[in-house]
């Protein structure tokens, strides 16, 4: 909706329905209750003289509206905090009509409707409100009481706007969706602030989402044009693969494919295999975690052949669970994404590196949760879970005697029947040589492994939980990067001790263990993943069901 103002008329009819629309409106207008600081005491200090707007109300009028809508406490205590902080002068309306961030504010959430696809938020009766306001270029003017009802209707929009453009659907309980990292809190009232004083423009600036979420959404924008392009069909071939130097009918559609997936710069209609294609074979490949090769087979065909509307589907899932999250971190962190069997180390928000892990299968999933990780243990000990020692541990003992000695284990006591295990330090420990502890309900941590042909797998969803790394060498190093006592050389020998020895981090370096199965790299490249333990079909359910 684009509006602009030329001129004024002075209209009884339309006035009449304005009003009436404005009545409905407010019967639409309910928000979530949420926990909200106390009230805030009122700025006195501004006055008609210094005021952003000459236009103030009664605070009694407020109460009114807050009272007829049935707001929460909490949705109410917005209200009062944001006009409390302006001592009561109109934020969305001068005298002769609405200010730029009304519309700046209706465009923004409409275009978050058109991307997202999330119609929820949409209100027609307020859309209609300022369709209504402009009749051929002229503003029809709003009674006193027309106007501020439109005002608070408008806030009541942006609350209800940010809470889910930037936090996430709140209907949504993201435990349901086996999600632990402590979902982000907005304050809606301080980002409606930043609206208004910057007249409703360059929101990106100030925005409460995180980066990673805007190279997502802009990645959605081109799958939209993707998908309306061309028509998606399906591309066979009877060929087990296709590689350079092979000919064959259906190459030119794998390079049309792939150019309007980015993956290959210039347009190629030839039926030849060649070393271009390759090139973007490859690309391709390494987007959507499979073999870089650069040889077409039926993985990657099938990959393909993904339609831009699930791609898209599987976005938007993405761009959710990415709403959850900080929005910045400016400090040393690491992030486990599971799907893609990868850790990525930061340091100072900066991506520093990255390594390959092991994740649980899908019988014991790795849980998605964040941490504090606080201790670096070398040649550790492996404190047996009972669960392990039950199912695995005691039948193999009734198997074999030996079976404790033979595995560096010993018993240190029993709890009923069952015994309670640990294995020493050693070469074949299965934590490895060192394990990085972030204390956590769920006994997850990160740790070094003997069984390094693991990584060579494309799929590495092994482990009982916990996450395993290739390079725990290299991790250690940078975490005690800055302490002068520990040199590399210092790092080797603890691990290959033989004697378990913690050492306590300076600052605690924050953890996230995410599930993210669309993303955006530092490179620019839109990269897609297997939904190993089925998570994006349970958030499907929630988000797609609600937006019906």
């Amino acid at each position: 909706m684009v509006i602009k103002l030329r001129g004024y008329i002075l209209s009884c009819m339309k006035q009449t329905a304005v009003l009436m629309l404005l009545g409905l409106l407010f019967s639409t207008c309910r928000m979530q209750q949420k926990e909200f600081p106390v009230v805030e005491t009122r700025d006195t200090s501004i006055t008609v003289s210094n005021a952003y707007t000459q236009l103030f109300f009664d605070s009694i009028a407020l109460e009114r509206f807050v009272r007829e809508q049935g707001f929460s406490d909490s949705v109410a205590n917005q209200f009062r905090n944001f006009y409390n902080a302006r001592n009561y002068q109109y934020a969305w309306f001068f005298s002769d009509g609405p200010a730029e961030q009304a519309y700046h504010f209706l465009n923004l959430q409409n275009d978050y409707i058109a991307y997202s696809g999330d119609s929820s938020l949409y209100n027609p009766v307020l859309e209609q409100v300022f369709d209504t306001l402009e009749t051929g270029g002229h503003f029809i003017p709003l009674s006193d009481s027309s106007r501020l009802n439109a005002e608070l209707s408008l806030t009541i929009q942006f609350f209800r706007y940010a809470e889910k453009a930037y936090q996430g659907d709140g209907r949504i309980n993201t435990r349901d969706l086996k999600w632990y990292i402590p979902r982000k809190k907005i304050n809606e009232v301080a980002l409606l602030d930043s609206l208004i004083a910057h007249k409703g423009e360059k929101i990106g600036s100030y925005e409460p989402v995180n980066i990673y979420y805007q190279h997502l959404k802009q990645k959605l924008l081109d799958y939209y044009a993707i998908e309306k392009a061309e028509e998606w069909q399906p591309i066979t071939t009877g060929r087990k693969k296709l590689e350079p130097g092979d000919t064959a009918a259906v190459i030119p559609a794998i390079k049309r494919r792939l150019l309007l997936l980015q993956d290959m710069s210039v347009e190629d209609s030839s039926l030849l295999f060649t070393d271009e294609l390759a090139m973007a074979v490859k690309k391709f490949q390494r987007r959507y975690g499979i073999q870089a090769d650069g040889i077409v087979g039926a993985a990657t065909l099938r990959m393909i052949n993904v339609s831009p509307k699930e791609a898209i589907r599987k976005m938007l899932i993405n761009m959710e669970r990415m709403r959850w999250v900080p929005a910045e971190i400016n400090k040393d962190f690491l992030l486990v994404n599971i799907p893609e069997f990868k850790l990525h180390v930061f340091e100072n928000a900066v991506p520093s590196f990255s390594m390959d892990v092991v994740v649980g299968t899908t019988q014991h999933n790795t849980v998605v949760f964040s941490g504090d990780l606080k201790y670096i243990v070398f040649s550790p000990f492996w404190n047996v879970p009972a669960s392990i020692v039950k199912n695995e541990i005691v039948p193999g003992m009734k198997k074999d005697n030996n079976y404790i000695a033979r595995h560096n284990m010993e018993i240190t006591g029993y709890t009923g029947n069952i015994p309670v295990v640990r294995q020493k330090p050693g070469a074949n420990n299965s934590l490895g040589k060192v394990k990085f502890l972030f204390p956590n309900s769920y006994n997850i941590y990160l740790h070094d492994t003997p069984q390094k042909s693991l990584f060579g797998e494309e799929r590495r969803a092994f482990s009982h939980g916990c996450i395993r790394l290739s390079e725990p060498r290299k991790l250690a190093g940078f975490l005690l990067r800055n302490d002068s006592t520990w040199t590399a050389s210092q790092i080797t020998a603890a691990m290959n001790s033989g004697k378990e020895r913690s050492v306590t981090l300076k600052e605690p370096v924050k953890v996230f263990v995410g599930y993210f199965t669309a993303w955006v790299n530092s490179a620019g490249e839109l990269n897609f993943r297997e939904d190993i333990y089925g998570h994006d079909v349970r958030i499907a359910e929630k988000i797609f069901e609600k937006r019906k």
